[in-house]
């Protein structure tokens, strides 16, 4: 009875064993792609290999295999490889390529369905186009404008590559350039000494327009207050003879009473200061006021 047991547990763990060898699982995001004494199992009919997508299924046990792979978009990460530039200068570059698997039949058979050496072989393609178009190009170009351009050739060529791995290349980019220490001094005390060029050609542009601004400023003043003077002798010298027309015709109307006026106000400068001294000859007309005074409206000297 025992051994009957016994038996009877063997044949059920083989049954078991059975089944699970028979049974396998591709998950969400997988494709497999089965083996038949290794090699592909193909569509019925065609000579395409059959893909399998995620889900259940069977498979004969110990003559048939199953390699599953994930063909969701993978990332490559490239770390600083050291490139030549057209000015014979190192430079680091980082970047990354986003890729998938094409076709997996294409992929298993070039690569054996080893990643690693996908990669590998996809990476040595990018680094020999790296340095292809780097080398036609200046740190300066690099950084500007002609870096997505450099990123687009990558990618027509890493496609090219690719295609013959079973893969698909879904972007490439450029994550950083950086230049070592000493490269990077060394363009550095270039880059100021262009700089101090451009700095120094534009200061003496600036003195230059100045001075000129300055000598047209200049001239104007000069301009302006030679106008402004010639104007003002102008109006002083029609003001003085207005002013002299004003004073004949006042002194036409009453001719003693200015020239009386006109004596008073000399006395008034003369004797100014007690310590002036003048010395005056007593016939002089200088004192015709003091000695007769001042003569009446018909002519007549007025009486002390």
């Amino acid at each position: 009875m025992n051994a009957a047991k016994t038996i009877l547990a063997v044949i059920a763990f083989i049954v078991l064993l059975v089944v699970l060898s028979s049974v396998y699982t591709i998950t969400q995001g997988q494709h497999g792609i089965k083996l038949r004494l290794g090699r592909i199992v193909k569509e019925s009919g065609t000579d395409k290999a059959k893909i399998y997508p995620p889900g259940l299924h069977f498979k004969t046990p110990f003559v048939e295999s199953v390699r599953i792979f994930d063909t969701r978009i993978q990332t490559l990460d490239i770390k600083s490889s050291r490139i030549v530039t057209k000015e014979k200068k190192d430079v680091l570059v980082d970047y990354f390529v986003k890729w998938r698997i094409a076709s997996l039949s294409d992929y298993f058979k070039a690569t054996g369905g080893n990643e690693l050496k996908a990669e590998t072989l996809l990476e040595q393609q990018l680094n020999t186009s790296l340095r292809n178009q780097f080398g036609k190009r200046t740190i300066p170009e690099l950084v500007s404008g002609e870096r997505d351009d450099v990123m687009d050739v990558l990618q027509q060529q890493a496609e090219k590559q690719a295609s013959q791995l079973g893969m698909y290349v879904v972007d490439v980019r450029i994550k950083g350039i950086e230049l070592p220490s000493s490269t990077s001094n060394a363009i550095y005390q270039r880059m100021r000494a262009d700089m101090k060029k451009i700095a120094n050609r534009h200061r003496a542009d600036g003195n230059a327009a100045a001075e000129a601004i300055q000598a047209n400023a200049d001239a104007k003043v000069t301009i302006i207050l030679s106008e402004g003077l010639n104007e003002g002798r102008s109006l002083k010298a029609k003001g003085q003879a207005e002013a002299a027309s004003i004073y004949d015709q006042a002194f036409s109307k009453n001719k003693a009473f200015f020239t009386l006026y006109r004596s008073l106000k000399a006395y008034e400068e003369s004797f100014n200061s007690k310590q002036d001294i003048l010395v005056l000859d007593q016939s002089s007309a200088f004192f015709d006021y003091f000695k007769h005074g001042l003569a009446k409206g018909n002519g007549i000297a007025a009486g002390n």
